[in-house]
């Protein structure tokens, strides 16, 4: 039959798979919603489409860097917003008073390697770029003082993305012997910079660090090398599970490292290997990470837990100072006051102000309600 508008067939005539118009009908793939499939190809899509469930490779054990605590992740945040100003002056002291009597952090230094040279004097790179390069600069200066560049070596990197940290490093020990990349890296990734010829050996790992057991990567046991763990803007809980990766899996056979409760079989059987691990097993010889995106840190992974408690802190402030890292770097100034005013008085308020920019005002009333 024919409809009036164009129409093949009105909706109950349509054929299977077909739309009223005697089109193939596309529907929502069940795996993933954002992409569409033809309806009378969906049985045959669904062999085949990305996001299938694979099979698990050797090295995926589930969970096997989360915490070791039975407690579920909370996704519960507190809002700086929802304290008072008290509260806020409150908690500043509490954290003056805990890191008042620790060890001072190590000093902030920006070094640079000679391999970086001649891409950081690079007229063409605007300020993204060159922000990049100094800073891998300055991981590739602190692996050279740490003794950590050389031959003979296993370098893992976390959260590699195209790979640019591990194709420096590759650049830097030129002329190494045995040296070998294993890049790790959750999402899919395009122009990857690994894929070019080396005379080092690069291998990717597409998996969430939370779930990788290193000691069951197939190229780490047959290399029998010592392992350095590298990364660049590791964000948050990334640094905590990378921590745990590399230290559960290759601590050194004279250190006792917490072990994780055992609760199924795969589990108790990483465990009993860790406990009879022996010379022949490689170790970290060191690890140099990046740190970034303080405020997506984690209790749940959080690796410090330890240290917050023999300070009488908890999750809630955790919580707290997770939101207050953010204002080491976004700055507290003074609002400027409302209504018309003279030049003269202007700039004695500019000049008060920057005065007060100098001080240390952490706890000062004013900066607390900024």
């Amino acid at each position: 039959m024919e409809v009036s508008d164009g129409r093949r067939f009105c909706g109950e005539h349509a054929g299977d798979g077909e739309d009223q118009y005697g089109r193939r009908r596309r529907i929502p793939c069940p795996l993933d919603p954002k992409h569409t499939i033809y309806e009378d190809q969906l049985e045959k899509h669904l062999t085949k489409c990305n996001s299938r469930e694979k099979p698990k490779p050797v090295f995926y054990v589930q969970d096997v860097n989360s915490s070791c605590e039975n407690t579920e992740p909370s996704s519960d945040q507190i809002s700086l917003c929802s304290l008072s100003k008290e509260e806020l002056q409150n908690l500043t002291e509490k954290l003056k008073q805990v890191t008042s009597g620790l060890t001072p952090p190590l000093v902030n230094k920006k070094l640079c390697h000679w391999a970086l040279l001649e891409a950081l004097n690079d007229p063409k790179n605007g300020e993204s770029a060159s922000k990049h390069l100094k800073q891998q600069g300055s991981i590739l200066g602190h692996l050279e003082s740490l003794c950590l560049l050389g031959g003979s070596r296993y370098f893992v990197e976390f959260g590699a993305g195209r790979g640019k940290l591990s194709h420096w490093v590759d650049i830097a020990i030129q002329g190494a012997e045995n040296v070998h990349f294993l890049l790790v890296e959750r999402a899919t990734t395009r122009f990857k910079v690994d894929g070019k010829p080396r005379k080092s050996t690069f291998e990717r790992l597409q998996i969430d660090i939370q779930h990788l057991c290193l000691e069951r990567v197939p190229i780490l046991k047959q290399k029998q090398l010592p392992i350095i763990g590298i990364g660049k803007h590791l964000c948050g809980a990334g640094t905590d599970l990378a921590l745990r990766c590399l230290l559960q899996s290759y601590s050194h056979p004279d250190e006792s490292w917490p072990k994780r409760p055992r609760t199924n079989m795969v589990e108790c059987r990483i465990s009993e290997d860790r406990e009879t691990k022996s010379a022949r097993h490689p170790t970290v010889e060191g690890i140099v990470i990046a740190l970034c995106c303080h405020h997506r840190c984690d209790w749940y992974h959080y690796v410090g837990k330890d240290f917050f408690h023999s300070l009488g802190l908890g999750h809630r402030e955790f919580s707290l100072f997770q939101r207050m890292s953010s204002w080491a770097t976004c700055g507290m100034r003074r609002l400027p006051s409302k209504g018309p005013q003279s030049t003269e008085q202007a700039g004695i308020e500019n000049k008060e102000e920057h005065e007060a920019e100098n001080q240390d005002f952490d706890s000062h009333s004013e900066a607390i309600q900024g």
